[in-house]
């Protein structure tokens, strides 16, 4: 059986899917998870929640543990590709063998705890170490932009951290996968910088301007012609 979900991070259709599948008892050697052909990989899956199904036996809700809901919502950020098989597998295995939680040493429970660790690491990382250049673009604005290649699949997750954080109005930080910009408040993402492409901490105002023009000028564009 194989479930598309809405995208890399899509924890929330994660959860929808897995319930269903407990509903009607399908082991987890039988499903194979991946992502929609045609969807943004990193989409907001929020509106397409509201198309799944609802009507999920009660006796199969699972009780975890909320210490694994919280492991759910690092590992799902892990790059590795087998991450939501081994997050269901353990599911399931968590409604089948009560005494599994007890098991310190169980290899499922290792696993996802390393690819945990490594996530939060990555994010801690990512919080150290980004430098942010200030600049004015061709209006005379202010704005603020970073560069930064992450291991895993953190750029969501962090960026209302830094919204807290940067006191600047106006600033945007570029990864080879996913982009992020705040304006007014609101964070915006948008695609991609590859590595070839992205200046380094050494980069001119020039090539800051013609990255960010490149990343979310169509974007505006586009919001302005609506």
């Amino acid at each position: 059986m194989q479930i598309k979900l809405a995208g890399q991070t899509d924890l929330a259709g994660f959860r929808s899917e897995a319930r269903q599948l407990l509903a009607h008892q399908v082991p987890p050697e039988e499903v194979e998870w991946g992502m929609e052909a045609s969807a943004d990989p990193f989409a907001d899956p929020g509106p397409a929640q509201a198309s799944r199904p609802k009507n999920v036996a009660r006796a199969a809700t699972a009780i975890v543990p909320a210490s694994f809901t919280r492991l759910c919502e690092f590992v799902v950020l892990h790059r590795d590709p087998e991450r939501f098989s081994l997050l269901y597998r353990l599911l399931w295995r968590l409604v089948h063998e009560p005494n599994l939680r007890n098991d310190p040493l169980d290899a499922d429970m290792l696993q996802a705890q390393h690819m945990a660790h490594a996530v939060r690491r990555d994010i801690h990382k990512m919080k150290a170490n980004l430098r942010r250049h200030a600049l004015r673009d061709a209006q005379g604005e202010a704005l603020e932009v970073g560069g930064y290649e992450p291991a895993h699949h953190v750029v969501e997750a962090i960026a209302p951290w830094f919204a807290k954080r940067i006191e600047a109005p106006r600033w945007a930080i570029f990864t080879p996968e996913r982009s992020v910009r705040c304006e007014g408040g609101r964070l915006h993402f948008g695609p991609g910088v590859p590595v070839a492409e992205l200046p380094g901490n050494d980069g001119t105002e020039s090539q800051w301007l013609a990255c960010y023009e490149r990343v979310f000028a169509p974007h505006d564009k586009s919001a302005a012609d609506a």
